[in-house]
């Protein structure tokens, strides 16, 4: 087999926004499903072994399988996504000298409201539900 450096840094890169994604889900400030996102691409570009091996796991199911398929989340994950989020940009705003630095947080909280809200779909719990079983 050849040995493909870019492959092996993808697969370590996966690896390492895993660790962070599940990090996340016991840590409130530290989002998951952006670093799953990552993960999963990573993934996919470094090994179709480790891509099926992550999109089988329960931590995938339970945070970006209904994205993924659908484009669309619960209401309970879209808040657990943005109160972190919001959080840690408020803090930054707060403790931001620089006018043009919280302009710019402000556009990105904004822009950050916008598109959960407006471009990805919020599905009922009982409908996701239903789809997981299907699965």
């Amino acid at each position: 087999m050849k040995y493909n450096p870019v492959k092996v840094l993808y697969i370590v890169a996966g690896f390492l926004a895993l660790g962070l994604g599940a990090l996340g889900v016991v840590l409130p400030v530290l989002p998951t499903t952006p670093f799953l996102l990552v993960a999963s691409f990573c993934f996919a570009k470094g090994s179709a072994r480790f891509h099926t091996w992550f999109c089988s796991t329960r931590l995938y199911k339970n945070h970006l399988d209904s994205f993924v398929k659908s484009r669309a989340m619960t209401r309970k994950t879209k808040i657990r996504i943005l109160i972190p989020a919001s959080a840690m940009l408020i803090l930054a705003f707060i403790f931001m000298p620089s006018v043009h630095g919280r302009i710019a947080i402000g556009v990105v909280m904004c822009f950050k409201y916008y598109y959960f809200i407006f471009r990805i779909k919020t599905i009922p719990v009982d409908k996701l539900k239903g789809t997981e079983d299907l699965t």
